[in-house]
């Protein structure tokens, strides 16, 4: 396959020598920062350094194993996906109040891994596409996400009350604004805290409020309620 990019460079950035391979460790920095500086403005877990290593790593692993040519297996950029894969999901699915934490930035770091390989094979225009679809998701499609989410019928809420005797008044509020509740479970994590805790499944039934509340409106709504002591939506 020929890299239109590598073409306009020369032979010299397809083959593997002193000026393609430094070519290639300040293209894979340069486009790492890119991906981390979005993530560290934003005070994600993974940021700039975290980025720039793993793009690193994909781009270092598939030039070695292009050195050790080993029977054109890439046992090197294997073991670094499966290391990447690893470090994502140990280090960044954290769990706050039953929402899941870092799962995007952990799907990016994945994802730059196969970016860094790619720079590291001298597939620049690929690495180029790849690195323009990751910040056109990362930049542009939240927004959507969260128009969608908040017109879906259904939600869920991280509920903390002052006293377990309230759960009642607040199922009656529910039903009263128009709401039906889907499910209730009872976090026993919170059990030392002097609260009671549960992690409640929302369905919205009025047609009213279909048409002109948000989730975040409605559950401003039920924050004003003496009773509760903290509410939010599960993400």
């Amino acid at each position: 396959m020929t890299d239109s990019l590598a073409v306009l460079l020369g032979p010299w950035s397809a083959a593997l020598n002193l000026y393609s391979i430094l070519f290639r460790i300040i293209l894979a920095i340069v486009f790492s920062a890119i991906i981390g500086c979005e993530r560290a403005s934003k005070r994600h877990s993974a940021g700039l350094r975290t980025f720039m290593l793993v793009v690193l790593a994909g781009c270092f692993s598939v030039m070695i194993d292009l050195v050790l040519n080993a029977g054109n297996l890439c046992i090197i950029a294997a073991a670094t996906i499966v290391a990447v894969s690893s470090l994502s999901s140990n280090s960044l699915f954290t769990s706050s109040r039953n929402q899941i934490k870092g799962l995007t930035t952990s799907a990016a770091l994945w994802i730059s891994a196969i970016m860094g390989m790619a720079i590291g094979a001298g597939y620049y225009t690929l690495s180029l596409i790849i690195l323009i679809a990751i910040m056109v998701t990362l930049s542009f499609f939240p927004k959507l996400e969260k128009f969608l989410k908040d017109r879906s019928n259904h939600f869920e809420v991280h509920l903390e009350l002052i006293d377990s005797k309230y759960l009642q008044n607040f199922v009656t509020t529910i039903r009263e604004l128009g709401l039906s509740i889907d499910d209730i479970e009872f976090n026993p994590a919170y059990r030392q805290s002097g609260l009671s805790v549960y992690s409640i499944a929302i369905s919205i039934s009025n047609n009213l409020l279909k048409q002109y509340k948000t989730h975040e409106e409605i559950i401003e709504a039920l924050k004003t309620l003496d009773y509760v002591y903290h509410i939010e939506e599960i993400q």
